[in-house]
């Protein structure tokens, strides 16, 4: 399981430009079944993924196709997290 943190770069101002596809990435993502949850970092912090179901390599890959990313909007920090106990509603992230 991983937590992508997607904080804003010196070049958030460029946000807007990229909106749409970042909307799009994101769609894809949830539509692939590896983003659980998307949600914004409060206050004005940027965003932050919940994501299950790929491999390291193939999340950061994924990762670097976000226009936010590709254009400095954001930098992507991935915490990779190894569930040891969790609440049986999310019984199914652990291994």
């Amino acid at each position: 399981m991983f937590v992508v943190l997607l904080r804003f770069s010196e070049n958030k101002a460029q946000a807007p430009r990229f909106m749409e596809g970042h909307k799009a990435w994101i769609q894809r993502g949830v539509d692939d079944g590896i983003f659980l949850l998307v949600g914004s970092l409060r206050p004005d912090g940027g965003g932050a993924v919940l994501a299950h179901g790929a491999t390291r390599p193939e999340l950061e890959a994924r990762v670097k196709e976000d226009p936010f990313v590709e254009e400095n909007v954001v930098r992507a920090e991935i915490l990779e997290i190894e569930p040891n106990r969790t609440d049986e509603r999310l019984s199914f992230l652990k291994g």
